[in-house]
């Protein structure tokens, strides 16, 4: 004759799962954010280069701030008030 098992509830206590350091660890630290890597000289940004400027540039940029200046005050003066006024703006700028 086979033998049967009986088995009860009273036969299996649940006992909590023992979790160990590592895996509360592992789970706190997925929570958090990575840090970031420490910057060494390789990673560092470098000072950036000065920008090369040329004349026609320059000169762009002069255009630009006078046609501003001359909407600003309505365009009441002389055109080249505007001009002279952006030009030594324009050069503060760019030595500055």
């Amino acid at each position: 004759m086979a033998s049967t098992k009986s088995t009860s509830s009273d036969d299996k206590k649940s006992t909590p799962k023992k979790t160990t350091a590592k895996k509360v660890t592992a789970a706190l630290s997925a929570d958090k954010p990575a840090k970031k890597p420490a910057k060494t000289a390789s990673t560092r940004k470098k000072a950036a280069a000065p920008a090369v400027i040329t004349s026609e540039d320059r000169i762009k940029m002069i255009e630009v701030a006078a046609y501003y200046l001359a909407e600003k005050h309505g365009f009441g003066h002389d055109p080249q008030d505007y001009w002279l006024q952006a030009e030594q703006e324009v050069d503060a700028a760019l030595n500055a």
